[in-house]
């Protein structure tokens, strides 16, 4: 498709964003601002979907993207020369990172929101969401840009090569190696607590029925 001129993206702009966020990008009492988003905050929440809202009321949650790439990134600039500033989109490449830093990185500093298999977590009024359908783009746009109540990592907090590391692990994650034994859909602990008990209760009545056979 062919890219929209600066002139269609603004209009795209003030059709289906300026209700919320202002003719001039800086927010209105029905959405924030967009100073410090840059064109990583606004390619993200454009590509995963949360923007633009179906309406003001429905909730920010990934869905298939309203608009193709060209459109996006026309977006992208165009609110790049309304309120500049904020984070260019990264270059992440999973490919040169390590996947056992990535791991510890990652239990670190994400698997306590987004649990240890990124299958996302619900924290106190509010919702870390699952990874698995991210991009490497992606990732690297939330990390640098702090989505929501997500915290923002400069480079200084987690460097290039570093966020390779982690892109590398979370993609890693969509189809672990198993050590062994039943997986058990990657839930962690409560599964495998819930099999323990089950079983558990299961050898509870065998044990009465063999010992009260005469």
């Amino acid at each position: 498709a062919q890219a929209p001129s600066q002139t269609e993206a603004r209009t795209i702009f003030l059709r289906d964003c300026s209700v919320c966020h202002g003719a001039d990008g800086k927010g209105t009492s029905k959405g924030p601002t967009l100073e410090g988003w840059g064109r990583a905050g606004v390619d993200y929440v454009l590509t995963t979907g949360r923007m633009p809202l179906p309406d003001p009321t429905a909730k920010t949650v990934r869905r298939p993207p309203k608009y193709d790439e060209p459109t996006i990134a026309a977006l992208a600039d165009y609110i790049a020369t309304l309120v500049p500033g904020g984070p260019d989109i990264p270059d992440v490449n999973p490919d040169d990172g390590n996947l056992a830093a990535g791991g510890e990185l990652y239990r670190a500093q994400c698997a306590a929101c987004h649990q240890w298999s990124a299958s996302g977590g619900a924290l106190l009024h509010r919702e870390a969401p699952a990874l698995h359908a991210s991009t490497a783009t992606q990732i690297g746009e939330a990390v640098r840009t702090g989505p929501g109540a997500m915290p923002t990592f400069s480079d200084a907090a987690l460097t290039d090569a570093q966020l390779n590391s982690v892109a590398r692990y979370i993609q890693y994650l969509r189809s672990p190696t198993n050590a062994g034994g039943q997986p058990l859909w990657h839930l962690g602990p409560v599964a495998e607590g819930a099999v323990a008990l089950v079983a558990a209760g299961g050898l509870l009545v065998v044990i009465r029925l063999l010992g009260s056979r005469p």
